[in-house]
């Protein structure tokens, strides 16, 4: 589609906002510094519309144009372009934000589900990640992150918007929160299934367990990865995992930073030291004479040499 766009001021009462708008959250904070912006500076980016018969539809500026009813300001300066369809209307905002403002990843998620729906019925088939991508200007990392949330059961959907609308410093959660929780998750289904026999219970569970401190940081799910692939990757006992998992999983004061030092942590820092000296040895092979005269080195194996001399004579 070819695009004709014009710059003037238009009536604020002739706007209309985008129903397929993605951003659900206006929060008055962020609200609150754009009117002082607007108020002392004016507007430095016009907002962009389409024309709509004798109206004017929000392609991108929902917020500057709520500023400026907030202003009792009359006119406001718009690039004007063509009527799109539904499927380009929802891809313009898409790539107008990709390449400015990032959304949340829930606002992205709640637009890119029915993005996926007309794409499809445009392709007559489900679009690639790189296709969907390139439509959209979001990057696969971010479009898998979306997949996440969109897969999310809707009660736990509905918990996380709720929790999206408040100011950020009073936010409980995240969606760093959901994504950390899901991939952790994903992976315990896949090694352990019959740990998750009821997986709300155990999300109810983990959420329980963030909002009371029991788990500390969003992170620690990265640890519970671990504890999962420690039977694989790490030859740990799967029984005494499944075991750690089940009582992870329950209502009670066991954290995932309690399992992962009891189970696997010394482990996995032995393989670190391992890859470590691997990566050591690997280095030291390639040195040449010329290399060894350098003095610093020369005093830095020394002591390499001592440290290993000490620790094999324990």
């Amino acid at each position: 589609m070819s695009y004709k766009a014009e710059l003037k001021n238009i009536s604020v009462d002739l706007v209309d906002r985008n129903p397929e708008n993605p951003r659900i959250f206006f929060r008055q904070e962020e609200m609150d510094q754009l009117y002082v912006s607007i108020k002392n500076k004016g507007l430095l980016q016009p907002i962009a519309v389409y024309r709509d018969n004798d109206r004017y539809v929000i392609l991108d500026g929902e917020r500057r144009y709520k500023t400026f009813l907030k202003l009792n300001y009359s006119t406001i300066p718009a690039i004007i372009q063509d009527k799109p369809d539904v499927l380009e209307n929802l891809l313009l905002m898409f790539n107008i934000h990709s390449t400015r403002e990032q959304w949340d990843i829930f606002t992205i998620a709640m637009k890119t589900e029915r993005v996926l729906y007309l794409l499809k019925d445009k392709l007559n088939s489900e679009p690639t990640e790189n296709q969907l991508s390139l439509e959209t200007g979001l990057t696969r990392g971010v479009i898998r992150r979306c997949k996440m949330i969109i897969a999310l059961p809707d009660r736990f959907k509905e918990m996380l918007k709720l929790e999206l609308e408040k100011p950020k410093k009073e936010q409980l959660f995240s969606e760093d929160f959901f994504l950390e929780m899901e991939n952790s998750l994903k992976t315990v289904k896949n090694n352990f299934p019959s740990t998750l026999y009821n997986i709300d219970f155990v999300r109810d569970v983990l959420i329980k367990k963030y909002l009371s401190k029991v788990i500390n940081n969003v992170v620690d799910f990265r640890k519970l990865t671990k504890i999962a692939t420690a039977s694989k990757n790490l030859n740990f006992p799967a029984q005494k995992i499944e075991k750690s998992l089940i009582s992870l999983f329950q209502d009670n004061g066991i954290s995932i930073d309690q399992v992962y030092r009891e189970t696997v942590e010394t482990l996995y820092e032995d393989k670190i030291i391992t890859n470590n000296a691997n990566n050591f040895l690997l280095k030291l092979e390639k040195l040449s004479i010329e290399d060894l005269k350098d003095e610093a080195l020369r005093e830095s194996l020394f002591k390499i040499k001592l440290q290993i001399e000490n620790l094999i004579n324990r």
